[in-house]
């Protein structure tokens, strides 16, 4: 796989990440409008899914495709891929870090 390609699907994946963590921090926030203060087993059960879903999406996102250049045989292509990806998701890290900063 081409560099120049790799560095783009890398970016879009961990964007996927970064818009997948949103949605899941959104529902979190407003989890108590939708099921209430009430200590009933359902609390748990739905954590434990969301919890499960979000290391398949975001395991998914992160290492599908270095998984599947590796398996192609494209090992070095691979080690690039997941290491761009996790490059990105540092960045999106450090970006939300200092915006949280700036905006105190």
């Amino acid at each position: 796989m081409e560099n120049k390609k790799m560095v783009r699907f890398s970016l879009i994946h961990s964007f996927g990440v970064l818009a997948y963590i949103a949605l899941v921090v959104t529902f979190m926030q407003n989890a108590e409008k939708i099921f209430g203060q009430e200590d009933k087993p359902i609390g748990a059960i739905v954590f434990l899914l969301l919890f499960v879903m979000s290391a398949t999406i975001v395991g998914g996102l992160v290492l599908a495709k270095p998984v599947m250049l590796y398996i192609d045989g494209d090992k070095k292509s691979a080690v690039k891929m997941f290491i761009y990806t996790v490059g990105w998701l540092f960045l999106w890290f450090l970006i939300t870090i200092f915006g949280v900063l700036m905006w105190r």
